[in-house]
Parts: C-alpha cells; structure tokens; sequence
C-alpha cells in the first residue's frame, strides 16, 4: 500500500481523487482528518486543511449517527483546477441531509451549519440507476487558491 506521507508530486492534468473505506463510527474522524491531511499535503493545499478536516468530521459524524450502515466511504477529490471536494458516501439512500436550525440547549444537531458555514457549497448525490438507488454521497467543496 502507498503511503500518503511518501513525497508525491501532484499532478498538473486531470481530476485526481483519493478515496476510502472506513468503519461507519465516530472514531473514523479521525482518521479521517488525517486523510484529508495527508492529501492536501500533496496536493500543496494546506491551507484548506482545518476547513476540509471540520467538514469531514461532521459528515462521518452524521453518517455514523443516523444512517445502520457498517462502512462509509471517503473521498477528497478535485473536480476541477478550483474546486476541493470532500465526500462521505454510504448504503442508506433514504437518509438524506437535512440542514435544520438546533434549539440553544441542544447538545447536536449543529454539524451541517457548520458544513454550511465553512463551505463554498455542499449537497448529495443519489449514487444507483433508476428509482432504487444503492446509496448517497454528502459532499462540501471548497475553492482553491489562484487554481492552484
């Protein structure tokens, strides 16, 4: 297995992405951020990382209290020359995000304003054909720098 921390030069041309399983439970947000830590290294888009790690902790940690699933999917990718997105895939389609404004006393319920906040913009995608999708992917981008 190639290891992240091994010096890479990132590539200039196409629409690199990383990608993996994890444990679908809230300790997975750790690793997590450091995913997402090690790719931005990479890709020499450090200053992203603490929004890009705040956004993958609260999606894994969304995944992880309201959908049964055994394994979630990571992705930090770059549509394009822009644009950084970080996703969350998992098996439970019916389960859609819901941006909803917490109470003052509620001890949760605040991950997707934060997502909100920290994010140029965010969204799912249905991932299957037809009327029975297999799953969905949460995702939030952030704008890169001088499209570096």
């Amino acid at each position: 297995m190639t290891s992240l921390r091994t010096p890479v030069e990132a590539l200039s041309v196409g629409h690199p992405t990383y990608s993996q399983t994890f444990p679908c439970e809230p300790s997975t947000a750790e690793l997590g951020r450091e995913l997402v830590r090690d790719v931005l290294e990479v890709w020499h888009l450090d200053g992203l990382a603490d929004r890009a790690a705040l956004i993958v902790t609260e999606l894994i940690a969304n995944a992880s209290r309201h959908t049964p699933c055994p394994e979630i999917r990571l992705t930090v990718g770059r549509p394009s020359a822009t644009r950084l997105r970080v996703g969350v895939a998992d098996r439970e389609p019916s389960r859609l995000p819901i941006l909803s404004q917490a109470a003052d006393d509620d001890e949760s319920g605040r991950g997707l304003l934060l997502v909100d906040a920290v994010a140029d913009r965010w969204g799912y995608d249905l991932h299957g054909s037809g009327r029975r999708p297999w799953g969905k992917e949460v995702w939030a981008e952030l704008r890169t720098e001088d499209g570096k």
